[in-house]
């Protein structure tokens, strides 16, 4: 399971990673884990931030 998580962020940025590095250089496995890493730091603290929300706050 964590499996698929980990392919399917590493597809998502392949082709951010792509933008910014030729896909036949030599570094592009290792700024495309760079990318899936800021992505799993994004997505972790949007949860974050969800969860830390005020729910009884006056709207």
């Amino acid at each position: 399971m964590l499996g698929w998580i980990v392919r399917i962020l590493f597809a998502i940025a392949a082709p951010i990673t792509a933008l910014f590095v030729a896909r036949d250089a030599l570094n592009f496995g290792l700024i495309q884990t760079i990318v899936t890493m800021l992505l799993v730091t994004g997505l972790v603290w949007l949860m974050a931030a969800y969860a830390g929300r005020d729910r009884q706050a006056p709207r």
